[in-house]
């Protein structure tokens, strides 16, 4: 076991063992959703969004300790970023973040990319 952590930097056990932003917000103003089909990790992210900011994003992951730190980190990111900030953001971001994820690893930080592209959509569509 002693192995496998050390293949995982500090700050992704830490958001592993304390994700940030766990859950859903109530009448959330976009909701996004991402998996991979390969190994079976799905991400749900929720958003609140305010004077064209992104005021409150909150997750649900289902996966193994790399994509729970990755939707945690990711939240953090994401929170107070404008929307046109927030179309640009990239999974790179997230490891970076994060101080880095194995190669094979790296789908997971895809995974809140792919849900946020997918929530600013339903954003848009839920637009008057």
């Amino acid at each position: 076991m002693t192995e496998t952590l050390a293949i995982y930097s500090p700050t992704v056990m830490d958001h592993f063992l304390n994700p940030r932003n766990v859950g859903e917000i109530p009448n959330a103003d976009a909701t996004g959703e991402a998996g991979e089909p390969n190994c079976g990790d799905t991400l749900k992210l929720t958003l609140k969004i305010a004077d064209g900011r992104i005021a409150e994003v909150r997750f649900r992951a289902l996966g193994c300790g790399a994509a729970i730190a990755s939707s945690s980190m990711a939240t953090e990111l994401l929170k107070g970023r404008t929307l046109d900030e927030a179309r640009r953001f990239s999974n790179e971001e997230v490891v970076a973040a994060l101080g880095g994820l194995p190669p094979a690893k790296i789908q997971c930080s895809v995974l809140a990319a792919e849900a946020l592209r997918a929530a600013l959509t339903d954003y848009g569509g839920n637009r008057p």
